[in-house]
């Protein structure tokens, strides 16, 4: 679960250890994290739940003076149960986060 750090109350998430570490080597810091977490859009796919980072989610960020660079296509994928941090990623393409059992019908 995440916290409220003591300092300026800014919402840490908690992190797996394969989150960390690929937080790390991808350069993408805590705060960008918090930022996905507290405006980015919600999809529950796959046992998981991603909160995504697009084009609109951005606007509504520099609106608020949230926007830092690189942030446009960020995606964190937590644990459904306590919102914990599994994997960060960016991707711009949304289409894999669409539920892949639903049939569209054209008729």
């Amino acid at each position: 679960m995440g916290k409220l750090s003591s300092c300026n109350d800014r919402f840490i998430p908690a992190l797996t250890n394969h989150a960390s570490a690929r937080m790390g080597s991808r350069r993408i810091s805590h705060e960008d994290v918090a930022v996905v977490m507290g405006y980015g859009r919600v999809y529950h796919v796959r046992g998981a739940v991603i909160y995504v980072m697009g084009r609109r989610e951005v606007a509504s960020c520099l609106n608020d003076g949230l926007l830092s660079p690189g942030i446009n296509g960020l995606q964190v994928v937590c644990s459904p149960e306590d919102d914990t941090v599994i994997t960060v990623y960016r991707n711009k393409d949304f289409r894999g986060l669409r539920c892949r059992n639903a049939r569209q019908d054209f008729t």
